[in-house]
């Protein structure tokens, strides 16, 4: 019974062991996943809004219809 038992504990331990193991590399590749993810957004964000500054971009306003289309001509023609 004895033996029983420390075998018992021994792959207990084992199991718990792979685990945790197993949960850390987990959280540590979501993570790393994450980061990168943000990194991409972040920089096509900022690609964006500098393409949005360059003159002959048009800001296209939703209208009432649901069409998008050109907003203000006066503001559009001051950029």
């Amino acid at each position: 019974m004895n033996a029983l038992l420390v075998r018992i504990l021994i792959l207990g331990g084992i199991g718990v062991a792979i685990y945790l193991g197993v949960s850390r590399i987990w959280r540590d590749w979501s993570g790393q996943f994450k980061r990168e993810a943000d990194q991409e957004r972040e920089r096509r964000r900022t690609r964006d809004l500098s393409e949005r500054q360059r003159p002959g971009v048009i800001d296209l306003k939703r209208d009432d219809d649901g069409t998008f289309r050109p907003g203000n001509t006066d503001e559009n023609n001051r950029r």
